[in-house]
């Protein structure tokens, strides 16, 4: 079994990108962090004496806690978003808001509280006569708060660093959908592609790291509270390591290239691999920034964070456009690509040649049994059915548009993973789930796809979409060139259920499988 362990790829791929995922780990924590503490401490110290602002700083720092981790995230990207077009409009210079600096600033913020908190109880907690004793041997208060109140109040305030620590360890693996690499890349992507080694291995490698860090942290307070320099050192010594293991990677890793950007789906990793690779094949090289949220990989395309991804037609269509109207698939394209231009300045270099359109599906002997083949059919039956799709599908307007046309009120709405969704409704946990009409797992569990008879949602041609930074970049142009209109739906469908059926390949793997079909 050992042997086994030993030989499975999926591990060796694993700590292959472990250098690169845990190094961008520790930054992005040790920078929120020490911005925490920097923000955290004097405000404490502010607060001691002024019970007002103490508890309208305790109040702010609490709300922040009860955002969910990944919502705090996401809402900083459009925030910072929308400062750098400001910056750039006002002083002339930009910054990136994708990645490194929302994730800085959210993890900041959810430090806070502990810290706070923590630094004022164990300050208040002193003893009074303590205070007046110090103040009295001739010390002035802020000696006596530096000398005696501090070194007292220390086992206190170190126990709120260390929840800090290990909550903004844990809260980074969240970053990964608004661009920042950690060891969050392997719990999503391997939900994504059912790779649970990923999984494991991601939820293993923070789990290890927050305990290092805390036992460091404890290190380094039980030196300082009993005086024993040598355990001090040893606990920052400790901490530098980690902290050099992250700086010394990077450095390695600064190389340029272009930035691909991937959405959190099977299909995405395969397709942002396969660009990767052509671009690698031509010479140049690329940086594949996967398991971004929809709305912010088209974001972050248009303001130039990153170069190149898959989009489809239909989400531009009903997401970015609003459109609400369903036209022909020619006029469709032809609209998407001027819209993209004149409004962002984003080239349409081309459709792969397949349509990756949202669909219902059931299992095939059951709607055969209801005689189920149309949407207008699913909507007679639709009260006594349980309906599952992932959390994005339910707030779309594709499904607000299917919900009005054919009057679908399901007696249940689940929403989960997309690789739970299949042997849910094979297993007859739902009855009817979301499905894309490239994804290979339909065939695999022998599902039928339910016809969108009255035509409520638009073409979802997949499309690669350059930001206006290299909408002239002729090499990249050429680099991706090949996989214009060569990409049939049945090949698709055969390399996503490479990468997310039994066969269980890395989608670096199925992407070279998917250039020897079509390059040939």
């Amino acid at each position: 079994m050992m042997e086994a362990l030993a030989n499975d790829p999926r591990i060796a791929e694993a700590l292959a990108r472990l250098p690169d995922y845990f190094g961008n780990h520790v930054k992005v924590s040790a920078i929120a962090l020490l911005l925490g503490l920097v923000v955290s401490l004097p405000l404490a110290f502010l607060c001691l004496k002024r019970p007002t602002l103490r508890a309208i700083a305790l109040g702010i720092t609490s709300i922040v806690q009860t955002i969910p981790g990944l919502a705090l995230l996401a809402l900083f990207y459009p925030l910072l978003l929308a400062l750098a077009a400001l910056s750039d409009r006002s002083l002339g210079f930009s910054f990136s808001a994708l990645g490194l600096l929302p994730s800085v600033l959210a993890l900041a913020l959810y430090s806070m509280l502990p810290v706070l908190r923590n630094t004022i109880t164990g300050l208040m907690g002193i003893d009074p006569a303590i205070s007046e004793a110090s103040v009295g041997v001739g010390m002035t208060r802020r000696q006596a708060l530096w000398m005696v109140e501090l070194p007292l109040a220390l086992p206190v305030i170190m126990a709120g660093i260390r929840t800090a620590a290990v909550w903004v360890i844990g809260t980074a693996t969240l970053s990964t959908p608004i661009g920042q690499t950690s060891l969050g890349n392997y719990i999503f992507t391997g939900l994504q592609t059912q790779n649970w080694v990923f999984v494991l291995f991601g939820c293993a490698a923070a789990a290890v790291l927050a305990l290092a860090v805390d036992q460091l942290l404890a290190l380094m307070e039980n030196g300082v509270t009993v005086r024993k320099r040598g355990r001090a050192v040893a606990g920052l010594v400790g901490l530098a390591a980690i902290v050099s293991l992250a700086i010394v990677p990077g450095l390695a890793r600064s190389q340029k290239g272009y930035v691909i950007g991937a959405k959190p789906f099977a299909e995405q990793y395969v397709l942002g691999s396969l660009i990767g690779q052509r671009i690698a094949a031509n010479g140049m090289s690329a940086i594949l920034r996967e398991g971004l949220g929809s709305a912010v990989v088209f974001d972050a395309l248009a303001a130039g964070d990153i170069d190149i991804y898959v989009e489809y037609s239909g989400t531009i269509w009903a997401n970015q456009m609003k459109r609400r109207d369903v036209r022909p698939r020619e006029e469709v394209l032809a609209t998407v690509r001027q819209w993209l231009q004149e409004k962002h300045g984003v080239v349409l270099a081309g459709g792969l040649g397949f349509e990756n359109a949202y669909t219902l599906a059931m299992p095939r002997k059951r709607a055969e049994e209801l005689k189920i083949k149309t949407l207008s059919d699913l909507g007679r039956h639709a009260t006594n059915l349980t309906i599952a799709s992932d959390y994005e599908f339910f707030g779309r307007p594709e499904w607000q548009a299917l919900r009005a046309t054919y009057r679908l009120l399901f007696k249940n709405q689940r929403t989960m993973q997309p690789e739970f969704m299949y042997p849910a409704v094979a297993g007859g946990d739902v009855d009817v789930i979301s499905a894309y009409t490239s994804d290979g797992r339909v065939a695999q569990y022998d599902l039928a796809t339910i016809a969108d008879n009255r035509h409520a949602i638009p073409p979802y041609d997949a499309i690669i979409l350059i930001s206006p930074n290299r909408a002239g970049d002729t090499a990249l142009l050429n680099a991706i060139k090949p996989l214009i209109g060569a990409i049939k739906v049945e090949t698709m469908r055969e390399a996503n259920l490479r990468v997310s059926g039994d066969k269980a390949e890395q989608p670096q793997e199925a992407a070279k499988w998917l250039w020897e079909k079509i390059g040939k």
